[in-house]
């Protein structure tokens, strides 16, 4: 006889369960690891063993360090990408490298590469301090989100587990792989994916360059910190300068992201206290087909407004500046979010001659400039990500007839990768590793007859530098 049993779920309930069907289906896709237990028995015992079932392609990542104690790391290396076609009867065909099979790059970031580098130079500076986490070394997996959260997701799972071990004569599963703090991503969109899975593992991120003010909800995002101000200020500032100016008739642009679409909510809601007046406002993304932007950029060429407020990432505003420069208009008064207004490729445009806006204090970091430039041909052939920016910077890629054979001087080479005059974010980056040290240096050292000793064997997890340190 069967029985009927019927379920009423509630509206959150539902929700939730269709949350973790998800996160479970998109986890086992994006190269997570899959527990399963085989019970073998014989006529005495029982024992118990848990295998390990690698799900999907991996992504290895673009810089590891080995250490006693490891520090996830997220930047967006690459600012543009395009998906491959699937049938979704076969896997993607591989394109990038070994371990990537979904993605083809395009268009390397300089700048966030050069922010990865600088927290590599800060963990090297810690291992060799006598003062911070003495005996102690820390090591790093810096992982490239491409600017796009599902691979910002794809790193975040790979954060709470060790893949790498499935390659080992091994059919344990591991968690040697997880890391005690993440650091990034520098986009909020990303910053808030990656915090959604490892939050749950209370494993704390620090971002040095997301600014969503929505990441400050504590209810949501309770293990994420940064080390740049919210965008809550940016907007109130920015609305002040344009009232300071007497600009009473403007357009506006935004990113079509997180961080775009709060910080012009917010910068909206000031500028209507400060009896500001909008002539129009359009969302974008670098991902829009084309005559999507140039119908963005035919509604400023078309308006009477003057001065254009624009709160977007550096690559979304790229591909509407190329439109606009096509078929100049009159000049126009841009004001800026800190995002983009001291990127030296966005400001390469004569549009944003002239642009305004609030931009993090500069600063300088001893040792930086020397350990950029120290780049060996050993260590350039050892990285994917260093190779493809050695051949774009010099042009030794091989197509062109050239092909790169280590007489290339980085000295000479001017881009965003070498340019140390303005360390913004950063010194954000470099702040950040040096907070996630000192939380490990409280709970690992001890000062005894006035000398610092580190206990480098004590097992310690990511809550314990979650909670007792980066909260106070």
């Amino acid at each position: 006889m069967g029985i009927l049993i019927a379920v009423f779920l509630t509206p959150r309930l539902t929700l939730g369960l269709f949350s973790l069907c998800f996160a479970l289906s998109l986890y086992k896709s994006l190269g997570g690891l899959v527990m399963t237990t085989e019970a073998s028995s014989n006529a005495e015992t029982a024992t118990d063993s848990v295998d390990c079932l690698l799900q999907g392609t991996p992504q290895l990542p673009a810089f590891t360090k080995r250490g006693d104690y490891i520090i996830g790391g997220v930047f967006p290396m690459h600012y543009y990408l395009k998906t491959v076609k699937k049938n979704y009867s076969s896997l993607p065909e591989f394109i990038f490298g070994e371990s990537l099979n979904v993605i083809f790059f395009h268009s390397m970031d300089t700048r966030e590469l050069r922010f990865s580098r600088a927290m590599a130079f800060a963990i090297d500076e810690i291992n060799n301090s006598s003062d911070l986490l003495p005996g102690v070394t820390l090591g790093y997996k810096i992982h490239d989100s491409c600017s796009s959260p599902p691979m910002a997701v794809q790193s975040a799972f790979q954060f709470t587990n060790d893949p790498l071990s499935m390659y080992k004569n091994t059919k344990v599963c591991s968690q040697s792989g997880r890391v005690l703090a993440v650091i990034g991503d520098s986009g909020s969109t990303q910053s808030i994916s990656i915090s959604r899975i490892i939050g749950p593992f209370d494993i704390p991120q620090v971002s040095p360059f997301a600014t969503c003010a929505c990441l400050s909800d504590k209810t949501q995002y309770p293990t994420f910190f940064r080390t740049i101000p919210s965008d809550h200020f940016q907007a109130l500032a920015l609305a002040k300068l344009v009232k300071h100016f007497g600009w009473s008739w403007i357009g506006t642009v935004q990113s079509n992201s997180d961080y775009g679409n709060n910080g012009m909510a917010s910068f909206l809601r000031a500028a209507q206290k400060e009896g500001i007046c909008v002539e129009y406002s359009e969302s974008i993304t670098r991902y829009d087909p084309q005559n999507k932007i140039q119908q963005v950029a035919e509604v400023i060429r078309r308006s009477t407004a003057r001065v254009v407020v624009a709160f977007t990432a550096p690559g979304d505003l790229w591909v509407l500046l190329e439109e606009l420069t096509l078929h100049p208009s009159p000049p126009r008064q841009w004001i800026g979010s800190e995002a983009w207004v001291t990127h030296p490729e966005v400001l390469r445009f004569r549009l944003c001659e002239g642009a305004i806006g609030f931009a993090i204090p500069q600063s300088k970091i001893p040792g930086f400039r020397e350990y950029l430039l120290d780049l060996s041909p050993a260590k350039v052939a050892a990285s994917h990500v260093l190779s493809e920016f050695w051949e774009g910077a010099f042009n030794c890629a091989g197509s062109a007839g050239r092909v790169c054979d280590g007489t290339e001087d980085l000295q000479k080479l001017q881009n965003s990768f070498t340019d140390t005059s303005q360390l913004r974010i950063t010194n954000m980056v470099y702040k950040a590793v040096y907070a996630i040290a000192h939380a490990i240096h409280y709970l690992l050292c001890k000062k005894i007859n006035s000398k610092i000793q580190c206990d480098k064997f004590l097992t310690i997890e990511p809550v314990q530098v979650n909670n007792n340190y980066l909260l106070y």
